[in-house]
């Protein structure tokens, strides 16, 4: 027995040692970088990656940058698994950003429902994206849906306007199906448009880069339109 708890004490104080000159590494890397580069936001984490001394740095929450031990060099680009063929750079980013379907901020989207609702879709889209207004034709073919519609004026001043004056239609979903399936522009109207300030923060938080983008209940999110057959597919994988 006392030799099978001193063997486990060697291991755990060979874990420890190795943990400590993990930590001394990333230390070490944090505090050169910040001094060599020091223009650089702030360092979120500093991790090891598959490839022996190749550290990954994160910073400003989701961007990747690659670096060695000591710091001497900083690389910006992907890492790709051959073996596996994996994006790793890409799959990190895309943990990174992933938004819970849950925790959207429903209250700063209006809410399309036909059929039944049971199935359900959030899209983040611009009033004045010619890809958006193709992608609503192809979704109004789509029954029994509940879709959480976010605006995000993306393309310039007028978007913004547009965003606004549509947030303050006295029916937004009319007013945005008159705008986007039969060009007519919403009328010119004020109110509180805070939540569209807060969808561009949630939208920069989470990358989304472009519109429209689709957010699935599983977590499945599409950047780009897509067609309804794809819609279906995708509804019926992540279950509703």
């Amino acid at each position: 027995m006392m030799k099978n708890l001193t063997t486990t004490l060697v291991a755990v104080c060979l874990l420890t040692a190795v943990q400590v000159h993990v930590w001394g590494q990333e230390a070490d890397i944090r505090k050169h970088l910040t001094e060599r580069i020091p223009q650089m936001d702030k360092i979120d984490e500093v991790s090891k990656t598959p490839i022996p001394g190749i550290f990954e740095v994160r910073v400003g929450g989701t961007d990747i940058f690659y670096t060695d031990a000591q710091a001497d060099f900083l690389l910006q680009g992907q890492i790709i698994d051959i073996k596996q063929q994996k994006n790793l750079t890409e799959d990190r980013v895309a943990r990174l950003t992933a938004i819970s379907f849950d925790a959207l901020p429903v209250k700063d989207a209006f809410t399309v429902v036909r059929g039944t609702g049971k199935r359900r879709l959030a899209v983040f889209e611009d009033p004045n994206c010619g890809y958006c207004k193709r992608f609503e034709q192809d979704l109004q073919k789509v029954d029994n849906i509940t879709i959480q519609m976010f605006l995000y004026p993306v393309l310039g001043a007028d978007s913004v306007e547009k965003s606004k004056n549509l947030w303050c239609a006295k029916d937004r979903v009319k007013a945005w199906q008159d705008w986007m399936l039969r060009n007519q522009p919403p009328k010119a109207t004020a109110c509180d448009t805070a939540a569209i300030d807060r969808n561009m923060a949630i939208g920069r938080k989470h990358k989304i880069t472009g519109t429209p983008t689709l957010l699935f209940s599983n977590g499945t999110r599409i950047p780009g339109a897509i067609g309804t057959d794809q819609i279906e597919k995708l509804l019926t994988q992540s279950g509703g």
